[in-house]
């Protein structure tokens, strides 16, 4: 599934460029562009769901090789003290970008910028 639309779905497509931290049949990682740590990248499905609550259970494998994969990026690009995932989900959870998507932020202090 894919929603022309979509900044994310256009960026999985090739639309747009950005600049990968890892991609596979699944998902794709890459950095985000106004980050929030010294390390942040976003995870996203490349099947566009639009928000968390579009999930169900034809989606665990998917949403736990997002998570597992968190850890594996942030080792690799460096990050050795902790990290936070963060999902926002829907306008009320500031979710910005219709497209589910996981940030992975890591390095000094993360949180402190939001």
């Amino acid at each position: 599934m894919h929603d022309p639309n979509c900044l994310f779905c256009k960026i999985v497509a090739g639309e747009i460029p950005c600049r990968k931290a890892h991609e596979d049949g699944d998902v794709l990682a890459f950095h985000d562009i106004r980050p929030l740590a010294p390390v942040h990248v976003l995870v996203i499905p490349k099947k566009h769901i639009a928000t968390m609550y579009d999930t169900g259970e034809r989606h665990a494998a998917m949403l736990g090789r997002m998570t597992a994969l968190a850890p594996v990026l942030m080792r690799q690009l460096g990050v050795t003290d902790g990290f936070r995932i963060v999902v926002n989900t829907g306008r009320d959870g500031m979710q910005e970008v219709q497209h589910v998507h996981m940030h992975v932020m890591g390095g000094p202090r993360p949180w402190a910028k939001g």
